[in-house]
């Protein structure tokens, strides 16, 4: 296992990107196709949003890249899992605002990726950590491996802010 990104990101919205090739995600575009699944989306080619419960401020993430499908870690409160191929040899996470980014060193393959969340609640409630207060219980994970493309699959739900998104990746668009 690698470790890619263990760092504290900012989010604006909410949101969080991994990015790759040219183009940009947009919230209803990257839930498209994932019935029921939301927090992680990959409905746009080479891309995918990540929501968080905090809108404003700054969460703990790490990013792992593994050989094979990691064990299942139950103690996270949010599991979800997406598909994913970069469209480049430059794939990046990338916070809302741009001002920072991460190199995550992808190859242009496919991969299964499991986003993990716990307290987006909290998050949520929280809404905005100014840079001078103590982080939040709002922390992710988001690991990749080598995969043949599968659909988005909802493995874990126990909080309202997991609920709502994954209620809007159901919702038709309009």
């Amino acid at each position: 296992m690698k470790v890619l990104v263990d760092d504290e990101v900012h989010v604006d919205y909410g949101q969080i990107f991994v990015e790759s090739g040219e183009d940009e995600c947009d919230l209803h575009d990257a839930f498209g196709g994932q019935e029921g699944v939301g927090l992680c989306g990959a409905g746009t080619d080479g891309a995918l949003l990540l929501l968080t419960g905090l809108w404003i401020g700054g969460v703990g993430f790490t990013a792992e890249l593994h050989d094979s499908r990691p064990a299942l870690d139950e103690t996270w409160e949010e599991i979800v899992e997406v598909p994913f191929r970069p469209a480049s040899q430059e794939t990046k996470l990338r916070q809302w605002n741009g001002k920072d980014w991460w190199e995550l060193g992808l190859e242009e393959r496919d991969y299964r990726v499991r986003y993990s969340a716990s307290g987006m609640d909290a998050g949520r409630s929280k809404n905005v950590r100014e840079d001078d207060e103590p982080q939040t219980d709002d922390r992710y994970l988001l690991q990749f491996w080598p995969a043949p493309s599968e659909p988005a699959q909802l493995l874990k739900q126990t909080g309202r802010t997991a609920a709502t998104w994954h209620e809007f990746a159901t919702s038709p668009v309009g």
